[in-house]
Formats: C-alpha cells, structure tokens, sequence
C-alpha cells in the first residue's frame, strides 16, 4: 500500500474481515492486524445467518458454498409444559429462515478475499491511522487499554457445544428445548436440508458442564438424545465438545479519541462492544450489522470528514447501540422467564408460547426482525 492506511482493524474474525471488505470496496485503505495463527482444537463453532448477514455476505463474494451453509426451512420452539412455537420459512414466504453456517468455511472464505482485495494491507502489529476499530472479541485487550467499561451480567450457565450425527434427517429443522432447570438445548441443521449432522448448543447450569464435558462419548449420547426427547432418534457425537461460561455484556463507550494522539479516533464492533445470550442466535447477526452501519457511515462522509471524524463515529453508535439493546433485552428476557418456577409461572409461560403460536401477525412481525428485515 503506497499511501498510509486511513483505518487499522484490530481483530481478523468474521466481523473484522467483513468490515475490511466493506471499506475496501469503498476506496479506504485498510490496515487489518492478522496475529500469528495460533495451532488450536478443532474449531465445532456453526453460526445462525440471517437474510442480512447472507446478503452482506454475498455482496462480498464470501458467502460459503451450499455444503456449508445449510438454510433452515423450520425453527421448532419448545416450552417445558406442552408449550410451543413452529416458525416456518413457507409461511413467511421466504426460501429460509436463516442459515446454519461452519465457521471455518466462513472465515476461509473471507481471508481468501482480503488477499485479493489491494485497498487491505494484513499486518502483524497494529499501525497509526486516522481510525482504529476494534473487533478483538469479547475479550479485547485494546478494549481495555482504552479504559472503556465493559459492562458484564453473568448468567449460572455454560454452553456446551459439539457436532452430532443423528439416527434420522433433521430435514433442514432448527430445533430448540427449553425446560424447567433453565437450561436451553438447541440442534441446529448441518450438511445441506436431508443432512444427519447438527451442530448442538446446550445451555446448563455452570455446576453441571463439567460434568458434561467428563462423561464418556456413549454416557454423553444418552443424555442429549434424552434431553432432546429423541426427536431425531439416537445421536452420537462426530466431534470434540467445548463449553464457555455465558454473559450479556455492553461497552459503555463504543467510539473515542485517541488519548494524546491528535486526529485519531477508535471504535468497538462486534463482541468487543456487545455479547448476547446465545439461545437467538443473533450474535454474529448484530455484529455483522455493526460492520455494515460502520462502513455505510464512512461511506456516506462528506468529502471533507475524515474517516475518524466524531460526528460520524457517534452517528454509527447511536444507530447500533439501540438494535443491540433491544435484542440483548429480549434474550435476556427469555432467559429469565425459563430459570424461575414460582407459582403459577410455567403454566404461565407455556400458555404465552401457544398464544403466540396462534399470532400470525406478530409472530410474522418477529420472524422478519430476526431475519433483519426491518420493514
């Protein structure tokens, strides 16, 4: 790169990279930091993509194939009394819900188009520019040498993740336990709509995982098939689990000045400036949608703005700062309706899920939120 960059990306996940993109597309050279490749365990992460993540996506040219993006034509929404939700992508007259994406194919996807993208120079180490955004995760260490507060509410819960092979096709289904300990299971489609495979997301008490993570493979099957009251027959697992403990998290900043640097500004994106509780599946939803407001702001400039302009910088917080509140509410919401048994609430609670069942109209209105369909 001849000239120096005008934004230095901290952080080459998905969202980093796809805001690399998105500024190069617009003429902005991009310095986007790419640590060493670090030698880790077998990445099992799959992603609930939604209609605007999948176009964003395309209109970069790193969407993955069909074998690693599998559309989820059904979502399957279960209370812990007979309560129930059926989302249905024919109803919404739409060719699916949402996509159900491998990680490692996304993120391939997206390195091979920065390599061939000359407005982004990869470096090792971060370099001065007019703007630093900041997509390092939730565990950003520039996050916390800026001195922003990171705001964490921690719930007595763990994912556990793996990849399952299952007894019978999950259809192309995305399917989702909700029961009376709190605890949230979901399976979701992998390997194209007759697929056996699924990707599965457990929400347990932190007590329990390590339990989970401990048993033996067959022990293990036993209880996912059990807690997903064999809906697809016997699973076995086809990977390595993982777990990590669950929050909701918010920056109370997410744009500033340099200290003592004059004319630079920095910005959060993604997880560094937001986590949710995973049983949406929105997360790398609204962090993609922060790319995208970011880049749109940058874009749209006036000539004479800088690219680090503070004006611009709050302009993008205001517009995400409330989407990102309303969903990490909702979730949360969620969470907290399923984790108490008092009185009368499960008979409660389970009688709303039918209720909404029955709502076409604000079940229609969700579903098109959830999409990214705002209209």
């Amino acid at each position: 790169m001849a000239l120096p960059p005008e934004v230095c990306i901290r952080g080459a996940g998905i969202v980093g990279r796809t805001l690399a993109l998105l500024l190069a597309r617009e003429r902005v050279r991009v310095a986007l930091v790419v640590p060493p490749a670090a030698q880790g365990k077998q990445d099992i992460r799959a992603y609930a993509l939604n209609t605007a993540s999948r176009t964003l996506l395309e209109s970069l040219r790193a969407w993955p194939d069909a074998a690693h993006a599998t559309p989820v034509r059904e979502m399957l929404v279960h209370g812990d009394e007979g309560g129930r939700v059926q989302f249905s992508a024919a109803r919404q007259k739409v060719d699916a819900l949402a996509w159900i994406v491998d990680v490692p194919a996304l993120e391939q996807q997206l390195a091979d188009a920065v390599r061939f993208q000359p407005q982004i120079e990869v470096v090792t180490e971060p370099v001065p520019a007019p703007l630093t955004v900041v997509c390092e995760g939730k565990a950003s260490a520039t996050r916390e040498a800026l001195g922003v507060s990171y705001e964490v509410t921690r719930y007595p819960q763990h994912a556990v993740a793996a990849r399952l092979e299952a007894e019978q096709s999950h259809d192309g289904i995305a399917r989702q336990w909700f029961n009376d300990k709190g605890e949230v299971l979901a399976l979701l489609p992998l390997g194209g709509t007759h697929g056996k495979t699924v990707a599965l997301v457990w929400s347990v008490d932190q007590l329990r995982a390590p339990a989970l993570l401990a048993q033996g493979d067959e022990e293990f099957n036993a209880a996912v098939t059990e807690a997903s009251h064999g809906a697809l027959g016997a699973l076995k697992l086809a990977s390595e689990r993982a777990a990590w403990p669950l929050a909701r998290a918010i920056a109370d900043r997410w744009t500033g000045a340099m200290s003592g640097q004059t004319g630079r500004s920095w910005a959060l994106a993604g997880d560094a400036a937001h986590t949710v509780h995973p049983l949406a599946g929105q997360g790398l939803n609204l962090g993609l949608a922060d790319a995208a407001a970011l880049a749109e702001v940058i874009k749209t400039r006036d000539y004479w703005r800088s690219v680090g302009d503070a004006r611009l910088l709050r302009r993008y917080e205001r517009a995400r700062r409330a989407d990102v509140l309303q969903m990490s509410l909702a979730t949360d919401g969620l969470q907290q309706l399923f984790s108490h048994n008092l009185g009368p609430l499960p008979a409660l609670r389970n009688w709303g899920m039918r209720g909404f069942d029955r709502s076409r109209l604000v079940k229609h209105w969700i579903t098109a939120q959830a999409m990214g369909l705002k209209a």
